[in-house]
């Protein structure tokens, strides 16, 4: 069997490069050396976060989170529901080919991966600010480098974090006695149970992370890929996952001939029945949904038995927003206990927190406490294995290629 990377190696690579020369120069927060001063320079502010909006569970979050920065801190938040992290980074590229450095729409967005490695090669990031933020501590990032790393890349300060994810699979266990337990076993599986399993067309962000996944599987040279693709041979490292996918597609749902829209689109085909077997990139997605009548009580969650691809996901700021201390206020507010509890609650999203909660005091400790483990959800040390996501280049990359070959123009 072969070895895989997992996240806290390479992360701890990465994070030789915070120490080398070439950092860009800082920029001011607003009031950095006061958190006061910021408190107050944001308090009536409108801050607009832009943010993935195709997930119930994820906007009933949001409404929740801006609710209490209206009652704390007197900041109101606007939520611009995206579809696609990329436009609202095109939204702000935009700005400033424009000249709009100063007067910006977009006032915090969520991001990691490619977007956010767009974003600072191209400058459109305010920073850093991270380590201004009181409550950025609490994630203890000495030692947890995954909080200041996002895919492979140092983030600098310029991003926050505010949450984990990673592919775990459900299955309904009335339906499926033996759920597979690897990327090649899902072939064969596939192949007695067509039509039952699917994954969502690409460049869905659940979709590009389950070709990842295989990628990592399939391939033999696995340090290319946390590398800059164009250092690789692209062809020919992805020549095993296509070839996988070829063999996979006219056994999926529908005969691999249309694909769902998203995760909670594979979600819903679980609901009708027409899948008996999914996946998340959101480890507590199966249990919310059985607890809320979305999926029956027969449904299981589990991860892969050589680990399953997470990542940290983070919010950041644009360099032209003119709401840059309402935006950390906000940022500040999503790394509180209150809130890392509130957004980890299977009664309200059921995100994984970054926080280092063994540090914590009792009374915070006590927020994360969520009583009798659900029978459809992962056991508390499931998720221990973490593969790497690879470098950004590659999702951009794989993205495309997948497009060229599966979509008929």
């Amino acid at each position: 069997m072969k070895s895989r990377p997992l996240l806290s190696a390479v992360i701890a690579t990465a994070m030789l490069a915070l120490s080398l020369p070439g950092a860009l120069p800082a920029v001011a927060a607003p009031a950095p050396d006061n958190w006061q001063k910021v408190l107050e320079e944001a308090n009536g502010q409108t801050v607009y976060w832009n943010a993935w909006g195709g997930d119930a569970r994820t906007n009933r979050y949001i409404a929740w989170v801006a609710e209490q920065m209206q009652a704390y801190f007197g900041v109101e938040v606007e939520h611009v529901k995206l579809d696609d992290t990329s436009s609202a980074v095109a939204r702000v590229l935009g700005e400033k080919q424009a000249g709009n450095d100063d007067e910006g729409s977009i006032d915090l967005i969520w991001i990691n991966g490619e977007n956010f490695a767009a974003m600072r090669e191209q400058d459109l990031l305010f920073g850093p600010f991270a380590d201004a933020l009181p409550h950025f501590a609490l994630t203890d990032p000495d030692n947890n480098p995954e909080v200041v790393t996002d895919f492979t890349l140092p983030t600098d300060g310029y991003e926050s974090p505010w949450g984990k994810a990673q592919i775990t699979f459900y299955y309904d266990s009335a339906q499926v006695d033996a759920p597979p337990q690897s990327i090649d076993a899902l072939l064969e599986w596939a192949k007695q149970n067509p039509g039952q399993f699917s994954y969502p067309r690409i460049p869905d962000f659940t979709g590009s992370t389950f070709l990842k996944q295989a990628l990592i599987e399939l391939s033999d040279q696995d340090d290319a890929l946390y590398q800059p693709v164009e250092d690789s041979d692209f062809a020919e490292i992805t020549a095993p996952l296509w070839a996988y996918l070829d063999e996979l597609h006219p056994h999926l749902w529908r005969s691999g001939r249309s694909f769902p829209d998203s995760g909670p689109n594979l979600r819903t085909l679980m609901s009708d029945g027409e899948l008996s077997l999914a996946f998340s990139f959101y480890p507590t997605d199966a249990a919310v949904a059985v607890m809320e009548y979305e999926l029956p009580e027969s449904v299981r969650s589990y991860v892969l038995e050589d680990g399953t691809l997470g990542n940290v996901h983070f919010v950041a700021i644009p360099y032209n927003s003119p709401h840059k201390a309402g935006a950390m206020a906000l940022a500040n507010f999503l790394l509180s206990p209150e809130a890392q509890a509130q957004k980890q609650s299977l009664d309200m999203w059921g995100d994984r927190s970054v926080l280092a909660i063994s540090q914590l005091d009792d009374s915070d400790q006590a927020l994360f406490e969520q009583g009798e483990q659900h029978p459809s959800a992962l056991p508390v040390d499931a998720l221990s294995n973490t593969l790497a996501e690879p470098h950004p280049s590659w999702m951009t990359a794989l993205q495309d290629a997948w497009l060229e070959r599966y979509v008929v123009n």
